[in-house]
């Protein structure tokens, strides 16, 4: 399974839109067997669900995501966290340990409502 994480470097970004990278984890077994950090090729609406889905990845973790880039993750059969903070790796053991609730919530912030996939 692969699990992308909408970071800056190495932390969890609060708006998965205007990321810096996404550090992707390659896991087998509830274990991270390899990482990369790819750097976000920017902000197109209905872009990134795409790009990460031509990628394999499975799973996006970020803190906060409009409801249109959910939904199209959806559409790819990617499965979309929100609300997450701290390490990226810290998250992913957190999610491969089960102790991570499936989200996938809008962002929901004052000046969030334009639904262009944050």
């Amino acid at each position: 399974m692969k699990i992308a994480v909408a970071s800056e470097g190495n932390i969890v970004t609060a708006h998965f839109g205007y990321c810096e990278n996404f550090n992707v984890f390659e896991t087998e077994n509830n274990k991270i067997i390899s990482s990369e950090s790819v750097p976000s090729p920017g902000h197109k609406p209905g872009f990134l669900p795409k790009f990460l889905h031509e990628m394999g990845v499975n799973v996006i973790i970020s803190g906060g995501m409009g409801a249109g880039a959910i939904e199209i993750f959806n559409e790819n059969n990617i499965q979309v966290i929100t609300g997450a903070s701290g390490k990226a790796e810290d998250i992913v053991k957190k999610y491969l340990e089960g102790e991570i609730e499936i989200s996938g919530d809008a962002c929901r912030e004052p000046g969030h409502h334009d639904g262009h996939g944050h």
